[in-house]
This record gives structure tokens, C-alpha cells and sequence, in this order.
């Protein structure tokens, strides 16, 4: 099996590059990867956002495949895009890693980083490819907002409902299946609850529920990547307002009830700060929700805060999972 160090820098971007250049063409896009830098043509204001993950860290080999890791960056950083009402054009990527890694995994993290930006509509614009103590993945996500204005995290006023666009809780879940089973709990929780594994490993967030929101007039928006508890403290406190969700009203993924009676936990930490599943949350006037999207709370103009049933969010802040920063 060669490795990167065996194979040579050159030769391996050539080989990153070819992968890159069998993108589908985008409307933004004029020159892509494989020149001196990219070009793009992006109709309306660019939105820019990058993502760092950490081998050991942010990821595990033993637990994902290269495919999975590569493609979850570019989820974590496009997810950013959404989130401000843009639709992505395109990822620059930067992969670090040690002399000694197969040039196979290095070529796996890639495909995933290309199949899932073609899934997005987009392209791989180039990158960078360098030698580092650890595996380490930086993708920066570039994207336009078409005709639509930007949708911030300052934007939220008294009178506006909170809304969810999709389940919350399930990259928690399957981290914590494969945590127990790492501990010495039964294997068969792996099969048991593969769907909330595979959520984990590949969270499947919307995109165009960004733009969507915009569309429909959201005042303030943000995915939800460190945990809904933590996306209102900081909506909050961007927007000068006092924010309150209702436990009972934000949707929970399939089978999450179930691992926590197996595990004798309470799911609403994992609904509540789990993170990771790149769920937009948005406020909005209270008759504007897009459809799909559930009503999980309100805004009032009580001090900046955030609160949980009414009450305060307490030790629910600053719990982490393992690919929290």
C-alpha cells in the first residue's frame, strides 16, 4: 500500500485535481479547480464560510469511513451558507496529513468531499494539500444570495415565533451508540439503531431551507452545529431579545426515544445540546413558517437570554460532544 510520502506531492494533487474537474458545471462558476485559482461570476452578495476538522478530534477513523469524513466537512461548512440565505457555488479545500497515510485514504476523504459538493449543486474549486502531524480537513464554503438579502443572527423581535427545519438530536444519538459500544455495551446497538449511526457519521441536512426561510422574510437565522441551547444563547444575545423554547415542541429523531430508555439517559440532552445535525433555526413573524419547518418557541423583549420551559438553561450550557470545538 503507498503512501502519501512515497507517492509524492505533485503527482497527488494531479490525482485530487482530476477528481475535482469531473464537476458538472455551475452558474457561478467560470474556472474551477485544476488553474492558478479559481473564477466565479456569483449573481448577488458572496457568502463565505470555512470549517476545520481535527483527526481525533472532530472525527474518528474507527468510527467513519474516509467517504463519511470527507463528505461531513463539507456539510459542516455549507450548512454556514444556508444558514444566511445563500445556495452554495462551490468548496476550496485543504487537506493536512502525515508522510505515512495510504495514499487510499487521502483519495477516500477526497471522494467524499467531491461526491457531496456535487450532491449540493456545486463544485470543488482547488485547495491545498500539506504535510501535518494528524489528518486535518479545512473546507471553505463560497456562495451567493441570488436576489435574496442576508439573514443574520441580530434579526429576531419581540412578537417573532422560533422555528426548527427538521429533527434535532440525531448526530448525539449515534455518537452515543457508538461511545456505549466502545465502553462494552452490546455491539447490537450498532445494528439497533444504524440510522442514528449513519446521522452521525453523515448528518443530512436540507440546503435549500436556508434560501426558503430567507424567502419567506426570517428575521434571524442559524444552523444548529453546537447545540440548540447554545444557538439561543447567541441569538439572543446578537439580537438584544429574550428567547424560550418549549421542550415538548421540538422535534426529535426517529428512534432517539428508544436508545435512551436502552440507555437509561433522558433524550432531551441530546435534543437539546447535542448539535451536529446542521438544522437551521430560525425566527420569523408568526404567520410566515415555511412549510416544513415546526414552531418550538417564542421571542419577547425581556432581558437578552435564553431559556428552556420557561426556565433558566442552567448545566445545559457548555456540555460537549466529541466533535465539538
Amino acid at each position: 500500500m503507498q503512501t502519501v510520502g512515497e507517492v509524492g506531492e505533485r503527482a497527488l494533487i494531479a490525482l485530487l485535481t482530476e477528481a475535482a474537474r469531473s464537476d458538472g458545471e455551475t452558474g457561478d462558476v467560470v474556472i474551477g479547480s485544476g488553474d492558478d485559482a479559481a473564477v466565479l461570476t456569483p449573481t448577488g452578495p458572496v457568502v463565505v464560510s470555512t470549517d476545520t476538522a481535527v483527526d481525533g478530534r472532530h472525527f474518528r477513523f474507527s468510527w467513519s469511513t474516509g467517504r463519511q469524513i470527507g463528505a461531513r466537512t463539507v456539510v459542516q461548512s455549507a450548512a454556514d451558507i444556508s444558514a444566511m440565505g445563500g445556495v452554495l457555488s462551490g468548496v476550496v479545500v485543504s487537506i493536512g496529513c502525515p508522510p505515512q497515510t495510504p495514499v487510499d485514504r487521502l483519495l477516500e476523504l477526497n471522494g467524499g468531499i467531491v461526491e457531496q459538493t456535487h450532491r449540493y449543486g456545486a463544485r470543488v474549486l482547488g485547495g491545498d494539500l500539506v504535510a501535518a502531524e494528524s489528518v486535518v480537513l479545512t473546507v471553505t464554503s463560497i456562495g451567493s444570495l441570488k436576489d435574496l438579502s442576508p439573514v443574520t443572527l441580530a434579526g429576531a423581535r419581540p412578537g417573532d415565533v422560533l422555528a426548527v427545519s427538521g429533527p434535532l438530536g440525531a448526530a448525539a444519538g449515534g455518537l452515543a451508540v457508538l461511545s456505549a459500544v466502545e465502553d462494552g455495551a452490546d455491539p447490537a446497538l450498532l445494528t439497533r439503531y444504524a440510522g442514528l449511526v449513519d446521522d452521525f457519521r453523515l448528518p443530512q441536512p436540507d440546503p435549500a431551507q436556508g434560501p426558503i426561510a430567507a424567502a419567506a422574510g426570517a428575521h434571524a437565522m442559524t444552523d444548529v452545529s453546537d447545540g440548540l441551547v447554545e444557538e439561543l444563547v447567541t441569538m439572543s444575545a446578537s439580537s438584544g431579545v429574550h428567547l424560550d423554547v418549549t421542550t415538548a415542541l421540538v422535534p426529535r429523531a426517529d428512534g432517539l426515544d428508544a436508545l435512551a430508555a436502552d440507555l437509561d439517559v433522558t433524550p432531551y440532552r441530546w435534543v437539546l445540546t447535542g448539535g451536529e445535525d446542521h438544522e437551521l433555526l430560525a425566527a420569523f413573524a408568526p404567520d410566515t413558517v415555511p412549510d416544513g419547518w415546526t414552531i418550538v418557541g417564542t421571542v419577547d423583549d425581556g432581558p437578552a437570554g435564553a431559556s428552556i420551559d420557561g426556565g433558566a438553561v442552567g448545566d445545559l450550557r457548555g456540555w460537549q460532544s466529541f466533535t465539538d470545538t
